[in-house]
């Protein structure tokens, strides 16, 4: 695999972490259920793609940090795994 290929999945790995580590922090800072249960509960009340959306805010953190320290394709990587969670949240609201 050549190096172009590497940083690109590089980045998208760290992106789907961030917006991983984003969502369950804003659960754990501002929401008094568990993480199960605040899930569950958006779910139910149809406020999951939010809560997805609030934990991408992290990738720009990320994105922004990559271009800093000159990693393009790393940050291109992020993007697209920024892009793929508004694809599913899109799906999700419409389905």
């Amino acid at each position: 695999m050549n190096s172009r290929k590497k940083d690109i999945i590089i980045g998208f790995l760290v992106g789907i972490i961030a917006n991983t580590f984003g969502t369950l922090l804003y659960i754990l800072l501002f929401s008094d259920l568990g993480i199960g249960e605040t899930f569950r509960a958006a779910y139910g009340q149809g406020h999951l793609g939010s809560l997805l959306a609030l934990g991408a805010i992290l990738n720009l953190v990320v994105f922004f940090g990559f271009l800093r320290i000159k990693r393009d394709l790393r940050a291109r990587g992020v993007m697209i795994a920024t892009l793929l969670t508004a694809l599913v949240i899109l799906v999700y609201k419409f389905i």
